[in-house]
């Protein structure tokens, strides 16, 4: 068993680092919205009700697009704190509020113009696009966004593979220049005074900057610094694998056990595909180790990495660590090739432990014996719970029969979407506290 430095205490109920990063991000946009508010009064009311509907719509949808691009930055501050799939979930929300403030500006600035003129809305938004600077990349702007729009909604991302997906999205930079050069040209409130026009610049600025450093900086120095490589390939069950890698200088990078990284190894096949793994043992500072199931072409293609494979990985990302343990004593329930995190995290933990693997076979039971050696270390419970999905063996009174102080503990979950989501729902009916349950949904497109 390889030794791991000790985890820092649990912090206190005062200070929840979850907390503390969404109450800075709320603070942050109600700050933001409330400073345009007063830019928007300084530049003043010249027009008519629907032109000024347009405007100040059309600032706040700036003001979204910058905080989009803030949500999706990956600062390792904030993705340790809130975690990137809550992360994507916000980005989500706040793309479909960006859509329908960007419509709004359109849509009142072609009324109210017509309003003004003897033209129909839709003939006074051409003769916009063809007359005034920058209103044409705007219209452009807004088509981008449409469609990004469109293919992230829940039926057709489901119909799409991540990499097409992620094609399509990367669109939305597109839309973010053509938008700010907009803003330049034609904004009345940019312009209205030089605190304006600094505090427009500066927001632009600090947003790009964050996307920039942590989507592309940040992951190329570490892949520069510590020259990840596979070291071994080795099959677990006729479906699962782990693949073990190293590189120099591994006890800098700030990895915890619970988290994940998006790997690409690259060979001539593979080098474009990213695939989220968690760490499947806690980092000692030497190695590292995902286990992953054959379910994709990504994973199932792990089987046949050779040792030596050049690895670009990015993170580590996720907030499902032991920095948000609130109590000294756990419960970890996995299911499924979910128990990768959840045997990292036994590995990592203080206090007494207990652990539920939910599988549907003893076959099916993934690093059953490394858990089973780890429980005996750290002389915690190890609870292997198997058969089919009904009934359910996670139910409230079986839950409560095999963890009779359930309340009392921090609960980490994770496994397939429906039993955590069972789980969970199971945890709110017992009485967990929610800044008790600590879950995560490994997904890259939310």
């Amino acid at each position: 068993m390889t030794a791991v430095q000790a985890p820092p205490a649990p912090p206190t109920a005062r200070r929840r680092p979850k907390a503390v990063a969404r109450v800075g991000l709320y603070a942050l946009l109600a700050a933001n919205a409330l400073v345009v508010a007063v830019f928007f009064v300084q530049a003043g009311f010249g027009a008519n009700a629907l032109v000024l509907l347009g405007r100040l719509t059309g600032l706040y949808a700036a003001l979204l697009m910058a905080f989009q691009l803030l949500l999706v930055a990956r600062l390792p501050w904030l993705d340790r704190r809130i975690g990137m799939d809550r992360l994507t979930l916000w980005h989500r929300w706040t793309g479909f509020g960006l859509l329908w403030t960007l419509l709004g500006h359109a849509v009142f600035i072609a009324f109210g113009y017509a309003e003004m003129s003897s033209m129909d809305p839709v003939s006074q938004l051409v003769d916009l696009a063809e007359t005034v600077e920058g209103v044409l990349r705007a219209v452009v702007a807004l088509a981008l966004i449409l469609v990004v729009g469109a293919v992230s909604a829940r039926r057709a991302r489901r119909r799409l593979a991540y990499e097409t997906w992620h094609f399509i999205h990367l669109y939305t930079y597109v839309a973010v220049v053509l938008a700010f050069t907009h803003q330049v040209a034609v904004g009345s409130t940019f312009t209205a005074s030089p605190a304006a026009t600094a505090y427009w610049y500066g927001l632009w600025g600090a947003a790009l900057t964050a996307v920039i450093a942590g989507r592309l900086v940040l992951p190329l120095w570490r892949n520069l610094r510590h020259q990840l490589r596979v070291t071994a390939v080795v099959p677990e069950s006729d479906h699962v694998v782990s693949v073990h890698i190293t590189g120099r200088d591994l006890h800098r990078l700030p990895a915890r056990a619970g988290q994940f990284f998006l790997w690409r190894f690259l060979t001539k096949d593979r080098w474009w595909q990213a695939n989220p793994f968690s760490l499947s043992a806690a980092p000692d500072g030497r190695t590292l180790r995902l286990t992953a199931k054959a379910a994709g072409d990504g994973s199932a293609a792990l089987r046949h990495l050779q040792p030596g494979t050049r690895v670009f990985a990015e993170g580590p990302y996720g907030a499902f660590t032991t920095l948000h343990r609130t109590r000294p004593d756990t419960l970890l329930i996995a299911g499924g090739v979910g128990v990768t995190p959840i045997r990292a995290l036994l590995e990592e933990l203080r206090g007494h432990a207990v652990v539920l693997y939910r599988v549907a076979t003893d076959t099916d039971a993934v690093l059953h014996d490394e858990l089973r050696e780890l429980a005996v270390a750290k002389g915690a419970e190890l609870h292997l719970i198997t058969g089919p999905a009904v009934p359910d063996r996670l139910a409230p009174g079986e839950l409560s029969r095999l963890v009779p102080d359930l309340t009392g503990r921090d609960v980490y979950v994770c496994g397939p979407p429906g039993m955590t989501t069972a789980v969970l729902r199971t945890l709110r009916e017992l009485g967990v506290p929610k800044q008790q349950i600590h879950y995560e949904r490994f997904s890259l497109a939310g």
